[in-house]
């Protein structure tokens, strides 16, 4: 990224409804480029499983899968695993602060809609799930669109 430090991050954190799947059913292009992505970092999905298929839809994908139940949960998971290495994806209140405590982070505009609070506390937002993904496949996305 641009700026005075250089980011190397270390995993990527995803929420599942909303961010990469809609109604509980994973969206189109998302397997395949979570299965690219895995290749670079370990991937992590923290849900609370709203429609409880989180773990069957992701369960033949390189993801590891846990059930949350708050925001505060989601942002102690990326603490626990240096944050500043952390990328989150999500797009609801939940993931304000997940946000908030990685060191890049995407709000998705997707058809679910997109929080108020995960747009303020975003680094970057995006139109999609595979856009986001995109992004972190071609980091030098990012540092086009945060260049100073």
């Amino acid at each position: 990224m641009p700026g005075a430090k250089t980011l190397h991050l270390r995993h990527a954190v995803f929420d599942f409804n909303g961010t990469l799947a809609l109604d509980g059913a994973l969206l189109p292009g998302v397997a395949s480029r979570l299965r690219a992505l895995a290749k670079r970092l370990p991937l992590t999905v923290l849900t609370a499983d709203t429609y409880g298929t989180a773990a069957k839809t992701l369960g033949r994908l390189p993801v590891t899968v846990h059930t949350v139940r708050t925001g505060r949960q989601k942002a102690r998971f990326i603490a626990r695993r240096r944050s500043e290495g952390a990328a989150a994806i999500g797009n609801g209140t939940n993931d304000a602060l997940m946000f908030r405590a990685a060191a890049l982070s995407v709000a998705i505009l997707g058809p679910e809609g997109l929080s108020a609070a995960a747009l303020q506390s975003a680094t970057l937002v995006v139109p999609s799930a595979t856009a986001a993904l995109d992004l972190l496949l071609r980091p030098r996305r990012v540092s086009a669109t945060l260049r100073k």
